[in-house]
């Protein structure tokens, strides 16, 4: 397919138009075609699926654009799930008439030679078609597959827990820790969880399709597989042990093996790109083309949060506020709001050193309105239109999960770009994030070196000591985020005065800003508090 066609279809393709039924023995299969690639791809999903409800996921929406860029691209939704016809929980189906269903789909679709890429419980009915239908098999990518279910995905004891929690608790994103712990703090991925629950399968049809699940065993065929087959495996895999891809790799002919970074099962969350690429270069012999529409740039997420227990109308009042002053010093320092991730606000600059200083200017902001911010900041490639998302912006939005209060945690990428900025960073460990591999090393961003006096007296530092009382009160409420209006009100003082007490405390403990005495009173806090 020429270039310029693949380009055209990742623009153009926003979701399939239309979903239609195959007939497989007495059940209606739905199945969707999108792309006009040269060769066919059928892809055979996993556990539950919504052929509607995956245009919905980003990461989803992103791995069939990119599959079907270069294929004509065949989803369908497996007896039992989704869109297609429920099965007889009293008298569950074998793989073979589950994997029938592709053959059904193929013929409905005038496909008469496909590749076939199945993900997790796709892979055995994957393999057991090109096994069956070798004459229909033009080749093999299997993702996080397995052979024998009970050996490497649960046990026999495990999987009577997870069908009990299935039965209780269905459709409230219960299962989301069994397959994307990593995506556990992003409220709208859980949100979508949740609601991809509900409309894949009722709580007596997931069951079922454990049952199903439960009997797979297709170790005896593998030696009949001859299509040219890759095989992708996540390294840490939550959901299917990684053991089981190796074994397929000794006992599939001429199968290759490729291990990728990540613990998130689904295949189409983490480095979703990374899989659509081995997939293309595999099917096609040419590696993908960069795609032009990416770009780098530096993301800063910005959270806050009450920590004077306001009442809602307050905290209401106080967030806008701060989202004014988000926005508005966003663009003073060259960058753009790109918009709100449930509490999260997300923006994109073309360096980090701007994205550091601009958060360094919300932190200030945040404790002038009265309430505490929290701040990641990391580096990467994101799509050059419309909102940050992927991989880059997940960890970003991690990063600023795991900051404190008055906190902007950057990746250690962000501080070796910053260098010669006059930024200062202090090493922070590291932080383990679902979808890496490794933990991943962060930095605090600390104030700007010309800030720090160009000599420091040698004389003792300043004590709480040399506060009065009242500089004493009000040094605490600066450190509990409040703005000079909160001190007044709490403390039954003027605004002037609490200026002037706040003019004092600077200049006694020789201290350039409001949130070095905010961190001054936390340094010097006793057990009970300050």
């Amino acid at each position: 397919m020429p270039i310029r066609n693949r380009q055209a279809g990742r623009k153009k393709l926003v979701r399939p138009i239309e979903t239609r039924y195959a007939l497989s023995g007495e059940a209606r299969i739905a199945y969707q075609v999108v792309g006009q690639g040269s060769l066919d791809l059928v892809f055979v999903p996993g556990f539950i699926s919504n052929l509607d409800l995956h245009w919905e996921d980003e990461g989803y929406t992103r791995l069939l654009r990119r599959l079907s860029a270069f294929s004509r691209l065949i989803l369908f939704d497996k007896r039992g799930t989704g869109l297609s016809d429920r099965v007889d929980v009293h008298h569950l189906p074998s793989l073979e008439t589950r994997m029938d269903d592709v053959r059904a789909v193929m013929d409905a679709t005038g496909s008469g030679r496909a590749a076939l890429l199945g993900a997790s419980e796709g892979a055995p009915m994957a393999m057991l078609f090109a096994a069956t239908y070798p004459e229909r098999t033009r080749a093999l990518a299997l993702y996080g597959g397995y052979a024998h279910f009970h050996k490497w995905v649960m046990s026999p004891e495990r999987l009577g827990a997870f069908i009990e929690t299935t039965e209780t608790s269905w459709g409230t994103g219960v299962t989301l820790p069994s397959f994307a712990p990593g995506r556990l703090d992003d409220p709208h991925f859980t949100r979508w969880w949740a609601r991809f629950e509900r409309l894949s399968a009722s709580p007596t049809a997931a069951a079922a399709l454990a049952r199903m699940n439960a009997g797979i065993d297709v170790r005896d065929i593998l030696g009949a597989i001859n299509a040219p087959t890759l095989l992708i495996h996540r390294r840490n895999d939550v959901r299917v042990d990684p053991e089981a891809s190796r074994f397929l790799a000794k006992n599939i002919p001429n199968a290759r093996l490729v291990e990728i970074a990540g613990r998130d099962h689904p295949i189409w969350t983490g480095d979703v790109d990374r899989v659509a690429d081995l997939i293309e270069e595999f099917l096609t012999g040419q590696p993908a083309v960069a795609d032009t529409e990416r770009v780098l740039a530096a993301l800063l997420v910005t959270r806050i949060y009450d920590t004077a227990k306001l009442g809602d109308r307050m905290w209401h009042e106080r967030s806008q506020r701060f989202q004014e002053s988000w926005r508005l010093l966003v663009g003073r320092h060259g960058g753009r709001a790109t918009g709100t991730h449930g509490e999260l606000m997300i923006s994109r600059f073309d360096g980090p050193a701007r994205a550091i200083r601009c958060a360094a200017a919300l932190r200030e902001a945040a404790q002038q309105i009265g309430v505490a911010s929290a701040q990641g900041v990391h580096v990467g490639e994101i799509e050059a239109r419309g909102p940050p998302v992927g991989l880059t912006a997940r960890v970003t939005m991690q990063l600023a999960n795991h900051a404190g209060r008055g906190e902007i945690l950057a990746s250690r990428l962000v501080a070796d770009l910053a260098v010669g900025s006059g930024l200062h960073f202090v090493d922070a460990g590291r932080v383990s994030l679902g979808e890496l591999d490794e933990p991943l090393p962060v930095m605090h961003a600390t104030s700007e070196q010309h800030l720090e006096p160009a000599c420091r007296s040698k004389s003792k530092p300043a004590e709480p000591a040399v506060l009065t009382a009242r500089e004493s009160e009000v040094v605490n409420l600066i450190a509990d985020g409040k703005s000079n209006a909160a001190i007044a009100g709490e403390l039954r003082l003027s605004e002037h005065t609490v200026k002037r007490h706040v003019a004092n405390i600077l200049l006694k403990l020789d201290l350039p800003s409001r949130a070095a005495a905010a961190a001054f009173s936390a340094r010097h806090a006793g057990p009970d508090g300050p």
